[in-house]
């Protein structure tokens, strides 16, 4: 009976070892920007975001995630409401590569091997690296390009819904938040000898991005083995 159960355990074990789900699939939305130049509003997204992402499921609860995406991030003192903003009247539009790897976390189980319609929300974090082109304003509020990159660090804080609408499709719904340790993105406070003489905004606060979209995944894997003694 001992052996019988120990030769049961490891075929659990070498079959669940080598049974993780996986996920890979896009995400389409919206983004917008939160800093010294344009609105302040936290969802508010005016331009379109496009991406690519992959999931490795550890179990019905939680999982690794690794996005790759392009947005578009455009701001306007215009459509502010402090009349300071308006009438300095400043504006970007800038192209934004963003690459992130974290964990996402359920409220409850997702277990994609049972049968039935599931409906979980679900929390998502990690670390985020964005790639954003630099530049600064001119005496006149124009646009000066300097002609390279940077990489902005920041932590994406996101919420999230998701539901499994066939076997292998998940549809899921979220908001996230982008918290970056940088000030540059803007170009209110640029990376060079001469910022302190064309610095803007307050330089105490960094930038924020939000995404606000779907995700659609395709889901693969074997069923893994649940072992009850």
């Amino acid at each position: 009976m001992r052996y019988l159960i120990l030769f049961l355990l490891s075929i659990c074990f070498v079959q669940t070892s080598h049974s993780q789900i996986y996920e890979v699939g896009m995400y389409a939305g919206g983004s917008n920007f939160i800093g010294d130049v344009g609105p302040t509003d936290y969802i508010s997204p005016n331009t379109g975001a496009l991406g690519l992402m992959l999931k490795w499921n550890r179990s019905p609860r939680h999982s690794w995630r690794v996005s790759l995406i392009y947005a578009d991030l455009k701001a306007s003192d215009r459509d502010s409401e402090d009349p300071r903003r308006i009438a300095r009247n400043y504006e970007f539009d800038s192209n934004l590569l963003e690459i992130s790897a974290g964990m996402e976390f359920t409220f409850w189980d997702f277990d994609l091997h049972t049968s039935g319609l599931k409906v979980v929300p679900y929390l998502y974090s990690g670390i985020t690296s964005a790639k954003h082109d630099n530049f600064f304003y001119g005496p006149d509020g124009e646009i000066i390009n300097e002609d390279t990159s940077s990489w902005a660090f920041g932590i994406p804080m996101v919420l999230g819904i998701k539901s499994n609408i066939t076997n292998h499709i998940i549809l899921g719904f979220e908001i996230g938040a982008r918290y970056t340790f940088s000030d540059e993105i803007d170009g209110s406070v640029p990376d060079g000898d001469f910022k302190d003489e064309v610095s803007i905004g307050n330089i105490n606060s960094n930038d924020w991005y939000v995404f606000t979209g779907f995700t659609l995944t395709y889901t693969f894997g074997q069923r893994p083995c649940y072992c009850n003694f």
